[in-house]
């Protein structure tokens, strides 16, 4: 055997081995193509999902933002009402105040004047029990005065005298 022959057969062999290499490769490249088009795709909606998510986070923040600010004008709009009832309380104790010490007052006074209160109400039942014996005198001495005088028609009763 010659040499040469061998360095054919080795020449093929290593020809063969390269093209099953090119077309592993090309095979492992083509695969690759398409799994790098289903990521391209992929990104791209992820883009496109992406995009939609920051339309509506804007959108939200302005809503937060027009919340926050109505939530601010409101709570001065409470705070200007809590001041008012804050005012209110504060009338009404002073009015409890002033009952109080109107009320000691008249209480001070009466116990001052007991004796003299006293003695206006013991005069005015005697004068009440006056006008009360006036009454009923005027009331009987119009009874005696008035003579009696019998319904036509009515039978008279017999008296001692004539019995």
């Amino acid at each position: 055997m010659d040499w040469s022959i061998l360095l054919y057969i080795a020449a093929i062999v290593a020809a063969i081995g390269f093209l099953i290499l090119c077309v592993a490769l090309a095979m492992t490249l083509n695969s690759l193509k398409n799994t790098l088009k289903e990521v391209s795709g992929t990104v791209s909606g992820l883009e496109n999902q992406l995009q939609g998510v920051t339309l509506e986070t804007t959108n939200l923040l302005h809503k937060t933002n027009a919340l926050a600010e109505d939530i601010q004008v409101k709570s001065e709009k409470l705070n200007t009402v809590v001041d008012a009832v804050k005012g209110v309380g504060n009338a009404v104790t002073d009015l409890n105040s002033s009952v109080r010490r109107i009320t000691t007052t008249v209480s001070a006074q009466v116990e001052d004047n007991e004796e003299k209160i006293a003695q206006v109400v013991q005069w005015g039942n005697v004068v009440m029990g006056i006008r009360d014996k006036w009454k009923e005198r005027k009331i009987y001495e119009a009874r005696a005065s008035s003579s009696y005088a019998p319904v036509p028609g009515q039978k008279r009763l017999p008296h001692n005298d004539q019995i």
